[in-house]
């Protein structure tokens, strides 16, 4: 109860700020950059969000606000040249999603602030030395949590509770992945069901995993977050589809590419309250004193039409829960 309430207070404390002109000094022009690791399709539902809740703050593009973006499009070696470019703008605040961004833009500046979202976990990737008192110039709205671990590996368990042998793809050149298969193993321990870890490092080896599985016989999968496996998230749902195994996701864009169930953040909320942190700097606060914000609220999506190719029948326990479901 606690978290929730933490959660619903550090909502409604951006939602309260006055829808008005009061976001900008007379005459001044702020410059926001945006960083994707991502094409634009992949997040242009959550940058349109972005730009909505700062127009509600007194930010018009065109008149008091500029918004350049930089799309790496899943070609990681890019964003360092990005952040560079955005650097070389002057830009007032770096907005980026996703971990690789994040780390890209650190490395560009030292001195102007940035603002990200879909991070994992900033203290383990060294974006932050605090939670609470970030201390340099980043700060953000971290998704994915190493504790919902043990949440995605319940759901499934419900949703398929024959399950005694689950697959977990992760990608260990991705740091947070490490924490985030720990307590999966130890929510597996719980279940009593036995774990196999596949690593995965580049999307060639995505057709070699989901053979090892069907060779082992998984009962499920867990895919672990990872900015590699947002941006093959369709190949991936066509993968676990084709072997019949039932998988579970941290992002509706997962379910929405053909996946059978998610749980996690949404990554729109999180571009929403990233816009609040933005606006925040805008108005003088530091990085360094703004808190790593948690999601406001975390959901969960079921596609039933993939839950009927599959033969998964899902529970009525686990629909009347579900935030999206997809016929």
């Amino acid at each position: 109860m606690e978290r929730r309430a933490f959660i619903t207070l550090m909502g409604g404390s951006l939602l309260a700020v006055p829808l008005s002109g009061e976001a900008q000094q007379a005459g001044k022009v702020s410059r926001v950059g945006y960083l994707s690791s991502n094409p634009p399709s992949d997040t242009q539902e959550a940058i349109d969000a972005f730009r909505v809740k700062l127009r509600g703050l007194g930010y018009v593009e065109g008149e008091n606000l500029l918004l350049d973006s930089r799309y790496a499009e899943g070609r990681y070696e890019r964003l360092p040249q990005f952040a560079a470019d955005l650097v070389r703008l002057k830009v007032d605040v770096v907005f980026t999603y996703s971990t690789p961004g994040a780390l890209a833009a650190k490395k560009a500046t030292g001195t102007i602030p940035i603002v990200f979202a879909g991070v994992s976990d900033p203290l383990v990737v060294g974006l932050v030395t605090s939670l609470t008192r970030p201390g340099g110039n980043v700060t953000g709205v971290t998704l994915n949590n190493p504790e919902l671990s043990a949440k995605r590996l319940s759901l499934l368990k419900e949703a398929v509770p024959a399950m005694s042998r689950v697959a977990v793809l992760a990608n260990p050149d991705f740091n947070p992945s490490s924490s985030i298969v720990a307590e999966t193993k130890l929510a597996a321990r719980v279940l009593r069901v036995e774990i196999q870890v596949l690593e995965v490092r580049e999307p060639s080896e995505l057709g070699k995993a989901f053979g090892i599985m069907t060779a082992a016989k998984a009962d499920a999968v867990v895919v672990v977050p990872d900015p590699m496996f947002v941006a093959q998230r369709r190949r991936i749902a066509e993968l676990a589809a084709s072997s019949r195994i039932p998988a579970i996701y941290h992002l509706r864009q997962f379910v929405e590419a053909g996946g059978l169930i998610f749980y996690g953040a949404d990554y729109v909320e999180a571009f929403q309250q990233a816009a609040g942190l933005v606006d925040k700097i805008l108005k003088g606060a530091k990085p360094a004193d703004l808190p790593v914000e948690q999601p406001w609220r975390f959901a969960l999506g079921v596609n039933l039409k993939t839950a009927k190719a599959l033969g998964v029948t899902i529970p009525q326990s686990v629909l009347v829960r579900a935030d999206q479901i997809i016929q």
